[in-house]
């Protein structure tokens, strides 16, 4: 088995390899692009704006839409029940554990409704 320094050294070679190599496809590499982008007249500003696949189409930026609100978020509903300690439910949702405990203990929810004059 190799130790560490001859791994080390290695991997320096084949990183210096791989840079070598680079350096000498990176050249061939834009001539290519370059004369792809001659023969069919494209330019920079094509490459830029333009959607892959749709020759000759400019891509269009749509702003980002903004979210739907719900007609009745947020609004405040009005109390349909009270408690005695001056807690209030609005008949919606869940019952509240106030209003589950005393009709537990024998009360009716309707002894606690509020009068449409008390709002």
């Amino acid at each position: 088995m190799s130790n560490l320094v001859d791994i080390q050294s290695q991997i320096e070679k084949l990183q210096k390899q791989a840079a070598d190599i680079k350096t000498k496809e990176f050249a061939a590499t834009v001539k290519e692009i370059q004369a792809k982008m001659q023969a069919f007249g494209i330019t920079v500003k094509d490459i830029q704006t333009r959607k892959p696949g749709k020759p000759g189409r400019v891509a269009k930026v749509k702003a980002p839409k903004a979210p739907k609100a719900s007609r009745k978020a947020g609004v405040p509903v009005a109390a349909k029940y009270r408690g005695p300690n001056g807690e209030t439910w609005s008949g919606r949702g869940l019952t509240p554990k106030w209003l589950a405990a005393l009709v537990a203990q024998g009360q009716s929810k309707e002894s606690f409704a509020v009068s449409p004059a008390a709002n």
